[in-house]
C-alpha cells in the first residue's frame, strides 16, 4: 500500500471520529527507526465510555465502506476507556480523558511528526490534483501524436502488402504444368488418325 493511500485512510478515520464529536484529534507519523510495526497513530478522546464506543464503531464502518477493510484486531471495546483499532499500517487510539492524560502516548513518541487533520487533507488534495494533472498531460500528448507517424505506418503496411502480392503473382507465373498432364496431351494428339492422302480416281483405258 502506498503512503498516499495510507494517509487517505487515516484522514477518513479522523473524519469519522470528528463526526462523533471526538476531541483533541491528533495524527502522529511515526519514525520507522522508532516503530517498525505501523506508520501512523490516530489519537482522540471522548467524554465517556459510550462515546468512545460510538467513535470506534464509526471508524470501523467508514473503513469498511470506503476502503473495504476491517481492523486486524480490536482491544478495550467493552471497557471503553482505551479502545485500540489496529489497521496494520495505522492504529487508532480512542481514550477517555483520564486514560489519555495517564498514558500520554504523544509524549512517549518524541520522534514522531505531528500532523494536523486539515493539513493532512490539504496535502492529500494537492497530491490527488498533481496525479490528475499528470494523467491529463499524458492523455493530451497521446491525442497530439504526430500524423506523420501514422502516415508512415500506413505506407509501410501498403508496401508490405504490395510485396506479398508481387511474390504471389511471380510464383503463379513460374508454375509449370505437371509432367503427367503434358504426356496425356501428347498421347491424345498422337492418337488422332491422320487424314489419308487423296488418290486420283481410277479411269478406264480408252478403246483403240
Amino acid at each position: 500500500m502506498t503512503k498516499t493511500e495510507i494517509r487517505r485512510m487515516v484522514a477518513a478515520a479522523a473524519a469519522a471520529s470528528e463526526e462523533k464529536k471526538a476531541e483533541q484529534i491528533r495524527i502522529l507519523e511515526l519514525d520507522p527507526a522508532d516503530s517498525g510495526f505501523t506508520d501512523y497513530f490516530l489519537i482522540c478522546s471522548g467524554t465517556n465510555d459510550r462515546q468512545n464506543q460510538a467513535i470506534a464503531t464509526a471508524v470501523e464502518e467508514r473503513m469498511e465502506r470506503d476502503f473495504n477493510t476491517r481492523p486486524n484486531s480490536i482491544e478495550g471495546y467493552r471497557q471503553g476507556e482505551w479502545i485500540l483499532l489496529d489497521y496494520v499500517d495505522f492504529v487508532v487510539h480512542i481514550f477517555s480523558e483520564e486514560k489519555r492524560d495517564f498514558y500520554h502516548i504523544e509524549r512517549l513518541r518524541k520522534t514522531a511528526t505531528s500532523l494536523d487533520l486539515e493539513e493532512l487533507k490539504a496535502s492529500l488534495t494537492k497530491r490527488v490534483s498533481a496525479v490528475r494533472k499528470k494523467q491529463a498531460a499524458k492523455k493530451a500528448v497521446a491525442k497530439k501524436a504526430p500524423a506523420k507517424k501514422v502516415a508512415a505506418k500506413k505506407t509501410v503496411k501498403k508496401a508490405a502488402v504490395k510485396k506479398v502480392v508481387a511474390k504471389k503473382s511471380s510464383k503463379a507465373r513460374s508454375v509449370k504444368p505437371a509432367k503427367g498432364k503434358a504426356t496425356k496431351a501428347v498421347v491424345k494428339t498422337a492418337a488422332k488418325p491422320r487424314p489419308r492422302s487423296a488418290k486420283p480416281p481410277k479411269t478406264k483405258p480408252k478403246a483403240k
